[in-house]
């Protein structure tokens, strides 16, 4: 696979990556189960911003040092993989949200979701995101096939948008309920607990897989989505992480502003469009970096003013049923 990046580049990130998780680890287990405030949040959120930026400067700077001709575009495109994945992270966690309202998770325990939630998604993240560089290094035609992907996605997603998700049908969560030994009540944080000597499994257990099993279903959107702004793996990857790695921050910031940024998904619909179409006319235009930053920019903007603009529609009573702690 073709990439800018050195061995000792790899190395360095990963060992970027794996102290700064530490750090949150360390940070999450020193302070305990709490519910989080919004002024942590927003300094957690703005933290793993800089860390970003101060990453892509480091880069560039490396990049520029060693005379490297495109360290310029190499920074742009680090940046708009960054700000693609942050915005569509966004659309991730209002889906969090909704589940953590659906089994009314207490909110010291959804930040232990969260973390493991953080730590499969860049696992699940890196494989998907090899094995798609490697094909399209061998099969350039995929590009069309993730082109209409995305523009299909879009699409969908556009004609989705504002409409509630029916838990209760999803086939995930169905199959849990059907197979697995469960219990009724929460205990603390724990993911399971002996009955009688039988193992039954908490509803945690259950939200964790649902945050994993929603996490899947949007890198299947987005890592292809990143690869219309770069073929790169090391540029993907690293765009990709440091997006994830703010997701827990970033739900608690936005977790109550939800209602706020209704129309938000009108706007990720928009810019998964507009990226299909930039991998479907590769080989005709390439739309230039910078202008692509600017338009996912102004589509995330866009749809974040009109939603401050025109509120949102009342919801009917029922929406949040606990569907695990209701009565049988």
């Amino acid at each position: 696979m073709i990439s800018i990046a050195t061995p000792t580049m790899w190395a360095v990130f990963t060992l970027f990556v794996i102290l700064a998780l530490a750090v949150d680890l360390l940070v999450l287990k020193s302070n305990g189960p709490h519910k989080v405030s919004t002024k942590e949040a927003l300094i957690w959120s703005l933290a793993w911003i800089g860390l970003a930026v101060l990453f892509n400067a480091g880069l560039w700077w490396y990049l520029k040092d060693s005379g490297h001709p495109d360290a310029d575009r190499i920074g742009l495109e680090f940046m708009t993989g960054y700000l693609v994945e942050k915005a569509l992270a966004v659309d991730n966690i209002f889906v969090f949200l909704m589940i953590f309202t659906y089994f009314a998770v207490p909110a010291p325990s959804q930040q232990r979701v969260l973390i493991y939630g953080v730590l499969g998604a860049i696992v699940l993240r890196a494989i998907m995101i090899f094995i798609g560089a490697a094909l399209i290094q061998q099969f350039h035609w995929i590009l069309y096939f993730f082109g209409l992907f995305l523009l299909a996605t879009g699409a969908k997603m556009l004609w989705a948008a504002g409409q509630e998700p029916d838990l209760e049908k999803n086939p995930v969560l169905r199959w849990i309920t059907n197979h697995l030994p469960l219990t009724r009540q929460y205990d603390g944080e724990a993911f399971s607990v002996r009955e009688d000597g039988i193992k039954k499994y908490t509803p945690l257990f259950v939200v964790m897989i649902m945050v994993a099993f929603t996490d899947v279903i949007f890198a299947v959107d987005s890592i292809p989505a990143i690869f219309a702004i770069t073929t790169d793996p090391f540029i993907v990857l690293t765009s990709n992480v440091f997006a994830v790695l703010g997701l827990r921050a970033l739900y608690f910031l936005l977790a109550g502003m939800a209602e706020k940024f209704h129309l938000l998904a009108y706007g990720l619909a928009l810019v998964l469009m507009f990226i299909g179409v930039k991998m479907l006319i590769v080989d005709f235009y390439k739309i230039p970096v910078g202008v692509s930053l600017g338009v996912v920019a102004a589509l995330i903007a866009a749809a974040m003013a009109f939603s401050l603009v025109f509120k949102p529609k009342e919801k009917k009573a029922g929406v949040g049923e606990e569907y695990l702690l209701k009565d049988e």
